[in-house]
């Protein structure tokens, strides 16, 4: 019999333990619920102080929002103004118009040149009479004077170091007598859309740390109210992770509410623009696109500020529950 009493503890005491897992991961799962749902109304039960830590954070996320959106739309204004206008190429005068198509097909060759367009002499003169005032003196020439123009339209994407290239082994043809480039003005712009994203990343950065700063003090102020209560959880045998469940799950509602707002404020942002933005587009014949934030980056917010109270609240919670231990 002892034998057959053996065997069958053996075969119960898997059986056991697999119980006993299954109890915990469903009493874990259950703890995980309730502490979401009454962290969610503890947040209710204060609304006037939920709302302002979830305003002050909001607004904070929104500042580099509303910063990214102002940059890239800078960018498109640049396009629009001339961040990528033609290089005009002028040939020597006396070139004919197979010297002034060799250059054309050497030129747009080159990988930052997206586009050439040639220009004839009479072209040029033809331009020069639409314009008053001198369809007069034009008439005494007694030949044309102007040269082939070389019209180059730089590629999409391209650096302002290679346009500058580009310039360079240009002016150094020995048919070209001329180059017009505004190489400089990109520069400057490229430079100072540069400082601009390097100051949205900082400004970001420090904001992203204010908002963690309030939740993590909103939280402290919590814990300190509760003291009593978590100090009896703890004599009982409560863990830390017990005690702190709920204020983790609070830091992670305050960050996805302000996540949801500063994504809202950027749209509010967006529509307020629209009407002036559409004004200054067709000033423009519509070359001036101007778009939104993206997609990806709404949706990511939330995400991400859950995450940043989450942070928040687990770092203040942890140095809480080693003090009162």
């Amino acid at each position: 019999m002892a034998p057959e009493t053996s065997l069958s503890g053996t075969s119960e005491t898997p059986q056991r333990n697999a119980h006993s897992h299954g109890r915990r991961f469903a009493s874990w799962r259950e703890h995980h619920a309730w502490s979401a749902v009454a962290s969610l109304r503890r947040l209710a039960s204060r609304p006037l102080g939920s709302l302002l830590t979830i305003a002050v954070m909001g607004l904070a996320l929104a500042l580099p929002l509303a910063f990214y959106l102002l940059l890239g739309n800078v960018q498109r204004l640049g396009d629009a103004l001339g961040q990528s206008q033609a290089i005009s190429v002028f040939m020597q005068p006396g070139q004919t118009a197979q010297q002034a198509q060799l250059l054309a097909r050497q030129l747009g060759d080159r990988p930052e040149v997206a586009t050439v367009k040639l220009k004839s002499p009479q072209q040029g003169m033809d331009e020069l009479g639409r314009m008053q005032g001198f369809s007069g003196a034009l008439q005494a020439l007694d030949d044309n004077p102007l040269p082939w123009v070389l019209q180059l339209q730089p590629r999409a994407g391209a650096s302002a170091a290679s346009l500058e290239q580009l310039v360079s082994d240009t002016r150094a043809m020995r048919s070209v007598d001329m180059v017009q480039d505004s190489g400089s003005w990109r520069q400057r712009l490229e430079a100072l859309l540069g400082v601009g994203q390097r100051v949205v990343l900082v400004l970001a950065s420090l904001l992203a740390l204010a908002a963690l700063l309030v939740v993590g003090n909103t939280v402290r102020v919590d814990i300190s109210s509760r003291s009593e209560e978590i100090g009896v959880l703890l004599l009982v045998g409560a863990s830390g992770a017990f005690v702190r469940r709920p204020y983790l799950y609070a830091g992670i509602w305050y960050g996805l509410f302000s996540g949801i707002l500063a994504a809202l404020l950027a749209l509010a942002i967006e529509f307020a623009l629209a009407a002036p933005v559409a004004q200054l587009s067709r000033a423009y014949d519509g070359q001036l696109q101007v778009g939104g934030l993206p997609p990806w980056l709404l949706l990511a917010v939330p995400v991400a500020a859950a995450a940043l109270g989450w942070l928040g609240a687990r770092l203040v919670s942890a140095w809480q529950l080693r003090k009162a231990t």
